[in-house]
Formats: structure tokens, sequence, C-alpha cells
């Protein structure tokens, strides 16, 4: 029997290649159905229920850390100083214990554990959600400690389908995490696609960010890598020199790739060093000219910050096409899109649907637990779809009674939001792809002694108060089911740039606006963009990302 060598990169420690045997995943990817649980309460707090634990408030242990960062230290986004105080890893995980106790959805779910387990040098189980498995690590740091703490503080239940619970846990340094707000990350500037994680293994490029180094090295969409610093991608190992060049590069190390450029045979070699990158979550922004009225196509990646004013932009160009009367269709490219920020979605659901059809109706209500943590009215609670921009300018708005959204496994969380979000408002959603991943869950991020926490906390729902999608929208048009969404499942189509209209998914959407039918043979490319002799093949590409970028949160309890 062999025995699977794999790789651990990433703060959320998750698998990606292996040796041999074994599987393949993503950081927080969210494959299949996600949680089920019972609707909570958004009524005004309630005290304890008989026999729930309680724990001191987590205000008490709040910035006392073990290493206190200095004293002039702030936040990259807000200026505002930590103000740590000493203390010690007791303390960050008192808070961390009283923390979950206050906020998490299932709180009264989760076990109490003695905190003298958790200590350096000792071993402690570990919930591997990229596997779904439970493991045991050993604690070799500070922030080892309080990660498996946290990691200890979730709910042990399953779903009725034998699935965890809550698969949706995750830390992160606070300076990565504010970088990743603005799109600042370690890399190239190009998005990996696994579609055989073992041997033959095949990994090839989603897309590229432009502008990027991978871009300045013709690195696009269908480039598929051959070998990494002298080890072959196909079956070579060590997987760790492979991972660490595509997944998780050091900062000013250069690298050097064997690749295949889309429709060749011939092999080129390509050096790169890495170093900080800027996502660019809005691109292929693009007006298609048909018989029946222009549409208007765009590449929606990531719900941050920067992606404002990038979305107002297109959408001014979109209402500007043919003469100022605006396209006649829409179509949205979700595929790659894990989530992020809910506002970003409320407001570019405002500016496809228009003011006369969302004026008085909800983007997204939050349901908490019943201790209502948050302490939110039900109009707090509830996020209108945002008419103005951060800097209260009027957005622009197409007014269209249906959007066309191409997806995949990969559209998760505040992507699903927005669908959601629509179809409550009495917008017709047309989605072209394949299922999306399942995630009406989302939290409030909070901050302590350098590393920010991420608990589910939050539930969403509609206008029409649905938001039962833990297995995702399936693009398959059954009426029976309301998580069925009128459609076609066509595979990812690596063989053409994405905006091209002859791109499968996306030409797909075009032939359907005109006639509501669906490709011949749409279903059956999927088997054929992966298939490899004897390699574990994924039924879809699966990208390697961070947990941030598969999920909704919205802003911190302290603004």
């Amino acid at each position: 029997m062999n025995n699977p060598v794999v790789a651990v990169v990433t703060v959320a420690a998750c698998f990606i290649l292996s040796a041999c045997g074994g599987g393949g995943g993503s950081p927080g990817t969210c494959v299949g159905s996600a949680a089920v649980c019972s609707p909570s309460s958004s009524a005004p707090g309630l005290p304890p229920a008989v026999g729930e634990a309680t724990f001191a408030a987590s205000t008490t242990f709040a910035g006392q850390c073990q290493r206190p960062r200095p004293a002039t230290a702030a936040s990259a986004l807000t200026g505002e100083l930590y103000n740590d105080l000493a203390g010690s890893l007791t303390t960050e995980m008192n808070w961390i214990r009283s923390f979950v106790n206050e906020t998490y959805l299932w709180y009264d779910e989760v076990p109490t554990i003695d905190l003298g387990q958790y200590a350096i040098n000792a071993t402690v189980p570990f919930y591997e959600p990229a596997n779904n498995q439970l493991s045991q690590r050993l604690l070799a740091t500070d922030t080892d400690v309080t990660e498996a703490f946290f990691n200890s503080q979730r709910t042990p239940l399953f779903t009725p389908s034998g699935k965890p619970k809550d698969r949706f846990h995750f830390t992160y340094p606070t300076g990565q995490w504010e970088a990743l707000q603005v799109g600042q990350s370690v890399g190239y500037g190009f998005e990996a696609a696994l579609l055989a994680p073992t041997p033959p293994r095949k990994i090839i490029v989603a897309f590229a960010a432009p502008g990027s180094v991978a871009a300045a090295n013709q690195i696009t969409r269908g480039t598929e890598f051959v070998s990494v610093d002298g080890v072959d991608v196909v079956n070579g190992s060590p997987v760790a020199t492979i991972n660490e060049g595509l997944f998780a590069p050091v900062a000013g190390k250069r690298y050097t790739f064997e690749v295949l450029d889309p429709g060749s045979s011939v092999r080129r070699t390509v050096s790169m060093t890495a170093g900080p990158t800027t996502s660019v979550p809005v691109q292929n922004v693009t007006i298609l000219p048909t018989p029946t009225g222009s549409v208007g196509y765009l590449l929606f990646n990531d719900h941050i910050v920067t992606a404002e004013s990038q979305l107002v932009n297109a959408f001014n160009q979109f209402t500007a096409a043919d003469g100022g009367t605006g396209v006649r269709d829409l179509v949205v490219d979700l595929r790659y899109n894990g989530g992020g920020l809910l506002r970003i979605a409320s407001r570019l659901g405002y500016m496809i649907a228009g003011s006369a059809v969302t004026s008085g109706k909800t983007f997204e209500r939050l349901r908490f637990n019943r201790k209502n943590p948050f302490g939110l009215t039900a109009a707090e609670a509830s996020t209108p779809f945002i008419s103005t921009s951060d800097s209260n300018a009027p957005l622009p708005q197409l007014a269209l009674p249906r959007v066309f959204v191409l997806t995949s496994g990969s559209t998760c969380s505040a992507s699903e939001a927005l669908i959601n979000g629509l179809r409550g408002a009495g917008v017709e959603v047309i989605q072209i792809g394949s299922t999306t991943c399942g995630k009406p869950y989302g939290f409030f991020p909070e901050e302590n002694c350098g590393t920010t926490y991420f608990a589910v906390q939050l539930e969403g729902v509609n206008h029409l108060g649905f938001g039962d999608y833990p297995d995702g929208f399936v693009p398959d048009g059954n009426p029976s089911l309301p998580t069925s969404i009128p459609g076609c499942v066509v595979a990812d189509d690596f063989s053409r740039q994405l905006g091209d209209p002859m791109e499968a998914r996306l030409a797909a959407a075009l032939q359907y606006r005109i006639g509501g039918i669906c490709p011949i043979g749409a279903v059956s490319v999927a088997s054929k963009q992966a298939t490899r002799a004897g390699a574990e093949t994924l039924t879809e590409p699966q990208l390697v990302r961070s947990p941030l970028r598969e999920n909704r949160w919205l802003a911190p309890r302290s603004n």
C-alpha cells in the first residue's frame, strides 16, 4: 500500500499535492455540502440557557499577550494602535474561549476543554478542514498553541450527510489579513488550478493578473507547468519544491519553471522572482455586440476593497453602451470568486438590478446565535441593496430584469450571497457552469495579539427569507428544488481566454440568452478536461488559495 507524502503550506495547514496516493485540496476550499443548522435568532440577547457553559467576558482578556507588540504598533488599515499588554498564552486562550462562547453560531455545541492540554511541546488533536480528518499536531510555537486551541473551539457535530458541521474555522496573521483585504500577497500574479493532484499530476494557470510578473513572462490562462526548480510536476518529488514554487513562494526568491503554452508542445523556461502582488479583482471588461443588442461581460474574482471602483468603472462602460441605452444583457463571471466583503456584493447587486427593483428590499439579513452577540436590531442586521459608494457617490445602474452568472465549485460565500440576494429581489438569475460551494455563513473578523480569528457567527437570508443552500446553487433548472437555477452545466474551458465569446461557459450563456437552450454535449466535456490515465482527476479544477478568499465577512465589531 502506498503511503501518501503530503506537503503542508499556508497558515491553514491544508493538503495540496500528494506524491503518491492520497488526495489533494486547497486551503479553505468548500467542496460539497456545507454545515446545516437550525435557524438562529436576531432578537435581543438572551441569558444563558440551563446547562450552558459560562465564561468571563472576552474583554477581560483582550490584548493581554504572550508577546505584546510595540507600543507604537498600529493597524495598517485603520491606523489605530493595538495597545497590547503583557499577558500569557493562558490569557490568550481564555480570550479565544470567551470570544467563541459569545459570538459563535453554534456556541452551545462547543465542548469545554482543559486549557492545560495546550502548551508548547504538547501534542493535541487538530481538525484538518482540507480533508475532514482529525490528526495529531505537535505545538512548537506560541502561534501553534493559540491556533490549535481555536481549532478545538468548534462544534464536533456532523451534518446529516456525515460531514463536519463546521469546516470553516481559520486564523490569519493580522498583517497578512490586512494586506489581503487590499489584494496584496506574495507571488507572481497568476492563479494556479489543480486538474490532477496525484501522479501523473497536472497543474495549469486559471488566469493571470494584468501588469503582473506572470503576465510579463507570457504566463496566461491554460499555461501548463512541467517542472519547478528542476522537479518534474507530473511525477517528480520532492513535492515540497513544487508546492513552494507554485503555491507558497518566498518573497525575493527566484524560481525557475518549465512551461507549455496553450496549444504548444514545445517547452520553454521561465524564471520569476516572487514578490508582493496586487490582485486585480475586476478584469476583462468587454462589450460583446450581438444581433439582439450588446452583452456586457466582466470577470470578477474578489470582493475586496479595491473592487468597488473597478466595478463602478465597468458599469459606467456598460450603461454607456449602444449610444447610452446600455447593454441588453450582462454576464458576471464568478467562477473563481470565493467571496469577501458583503457590502461589495450588495453594491454589485444594486448596479445590476437598479433602484426600481431593489428599493425597500433587503439584500441579506443576518441571523446570529440566541444571544444576539453583537446587539443588532433587525434593521441593523439587514444589509440593503447599497446605492452609493464608500465615498457616498451614486452608483451606476443597469436595471436589468435578468443576469447570467458563470460559476464553479470555487464560487463561494459572498458570491453566493449575490446570487441569493438578486433572486430574493425578483431578478432572474441564469447560472452557467457548475454547482457553487454552498456557504451561507459569515463572520466579523476579530483581532487579538497579532492574530485575526474567523469563527462562523452568522448565516444570511435574502429578502424572501431564503438562505438554505448548504449544497450550493445548481444550474439544472429543477423547479422542485429551491437551490436549482435555470441554466446549463458546462465545464471550465482552458483552451480559451476568459472573456472570449467562444470560451465554453460564456458561449453557453450567449446561446442560452437567445433560445433558452444549452449547448449539445455541454455536460460531457467536463470529464474530458482533466482526464489523465492513472491520475486522481478532479471533477472540476481546484484552486489553491487562502481560506480568506472563500468566505464572506463584515466590518470588525469595533467599526
